[in-house]
């Protein structure tokens, strides 16, 4: 497959200062961008009551409304990264905004749970191609003293829209209904791709060619597709829900196998002779299974056991949106400073805390003594990883290869919260009509946090076993990253002024 695009002997547009308005407005279209994916990706939680009742649809059609969106993310969002590099992110990235747009406006319209479902589908296509260009747009275009406060603000920014997304959702829920969580999207993208297309520079991987892994691309969504359908259907124990599972794990592999051996792959191996890319993308596993497994259920445990309205269990979240505002940018800079490894363990950590807090909330909970506590402590974890999270995964690869680590980066966070979404009510014995009774909902609640707990903690150990901080102020910037990781120190050596190099 080859996809047109402009000699890659064009000249990269110089990077440009983040104070500069061309820098402001870089900033605001990825933002915009990455806070429709980021926003469909919870807002939709809080309206799942209302949909199962309005489609009258058990947990599995609620687990397919959020996991379709997921699926074809998580599955495609490598191809996403790859693109963008290849055929000029910025190109890339607009496509994604309006592909999203027409899936919102699909799933707004929706007549059953089928549509619905299948439009969510299209949704995360568009999805994979806006999320990797987003970042990639702002490693290309701003220049390289700005980018950690960039990417703080960015991070900010987006978990700004992904945690506003309950109260947003909320509010249209019990106002104007729950199809209009998806529509909001539309204006949205009506803003964002005209800024794009008159503020954003094109930039590209000058050495990256117009071949594309279509096998690599299909049997990575293939098995993903099917272990999630064997784990959202596990119940039933028949044979074709056996036979689903085997069948991905062996795609699983096959992908595997077919990424070592090709000349051009989708994922090509030495991106992970990085240890650092290695170690912060197992990290990113553990703490996303995490986070994806509880804003999934805390919003319907707020709902059906405590007896909130959507409008309630999502301004519920509104101490995580205000904690991630104010503080990811210093977040970030905070990380650079610093070095990776502490954020990285402290961030899962806090989180750890504030979801055992969540025990706490059951019938008839208060909002300030039982639920505000463990909102606040769960922010403070995200303030303290997310942020660090990104820049690291970014400065530990070459910058012309933004776009591809970016993709990877992102599927594994997709592809986590995927599993967990899948898994979880599985794992805390949640049956098909648990949603309905908050006595059955409020029992499997409290072991489905014990498992985000141990997730968390997991995402917390990974970190501290694997990475090195703080690093030798001697090195330089992009060495430095490279050396927080536990790795024989790099030889000295001379930069193009005469002075000394990590």
């Amino acid at each position: 497959m080859t996809v047109p695009a402009e000699s890659p002997d064009t000249p990269p547009a110089p990077a440009v200062a983040l104070a500069s308005a061309r820098g402001r407005w870089i900033l605001l279209t990825t933002v915009l961008g990455s806070t429709m994916a980021m926003l469909d990706g919870t807002v939709v939680n809080v309206a799942l009551p209302r949909i199962g009742e309005d489609l009258d649809a058990d947990l599995a059609v609620l687990q397919w409304t959020v996991n379709a969106y997921l699926l074809t993310l998580a599955g495609l969002i490598l191809v996403g990264g790859s693109l963008s590099d290849r055929f000029g992110r910025r190109r890339i990235f607009t496509l994604g905004v309006v592909w999203f747009a027409v899936g919102s406006l699909l799933c707004g319209i929706a007549p059953n749970a089928g549509v619905l479902i299948a439009a969510r589908a299209l949704q995360g296509i568009g999805g994979a191609l806006l999320a990797p260009g987003s970042l990639a747009l702002i490693q290309a275009s701003i220049r390289a003293d700005d980018r950690g406060r960039a990417i703080g603000l960015w991070s900010g920014f987006g978990g700004v829209g992904a945690a506003v997304g309950p109260f947003l959702g909320g509010w249209l829920v019990d106002g104007p209904g729950w199809r209009w969580v998806f529509l909001l999207n539309v204006p949205l993208a009506a803003v964002c791709v005209p800024v794009a297309l008159r503020h954003v520079p094109e930039s590209r991987d000058a050495q990256a060619h117009g071949r594309f892994d279509v096998a690599g691309a299909a049997l990575g969504a293939s098995a993903l597709g099917l272990v999630t359908y064997a784990l959202i259907e596990a119940r039933s124990g028949s044979p074709a829900v056996m036979a689903a599972a085997v069948l991905g794990v062996l795609l699983g592999a096959a992908f595997v196998y077919v990424e070592r051996r090709r000349a051009d792959p989708m994922v090509p191996p030495d991106i992970f002779a990085s240890r650092l890319f290695t170690a912060v993308n197992l990290v990113t596993l553990c703490v996303y299974a995490a986070i994806g497994g509880f804003f999934f259920l805390v919003v319907l445990q707020l709902q059906v056991v405590s007896g909130y309205s959507a409008l309630a269990a999502g301004a519920a979240m509104l101490p995580t949106t205000l904690l991630m505002l104010l503080l990811s940018a210093r977040s970030g800079e905070l990380g650079e400073r610093i070095g990776p490894r502490i954020p990285l363990t402290v961030g899962p950590l806090l989180c750890a805390a504030g979801t055992l807090l969540m025990l706490r909330v059951g019938p008839a909970a208060s909002y300030v003594t039982d639920v505000l506590p463990a909102m606040v402590v769960l922010g403070m974890g995200l303030v303290a990883l997310v942020a660090p999270l990104t820049s690291t995964v970014l400065a530990s690869v070459d910058p012309g290869r933004a776009g591809l680590a970016s993709g990877i980066n992102n599927a594994a966070a997709r592809v986590a919260g995927l599993l967990a979404v899948a898994a979880l009510p599985l794992l805390s014995g949640m049956g098909p009509e648990s949603y309905r009774s908050a006595t059955q909902f409020d029992a499997a609640f409290g072991r489905a946090m014990l498992w985000c707990t141990g997730a968390f903690l997991a995402g917390a150990a990974v970190a501290w076993a694997t990475v090195r901080s703080p690093v030798s102020e001697a090195c330089h910037p992009q060495c430095r990253t490279y050396c927080a990781v536990s790795a024989p120190p790099l030889e000295p050596r001379e930069r193009g002024d005469g002075t000394a190099a990590g």
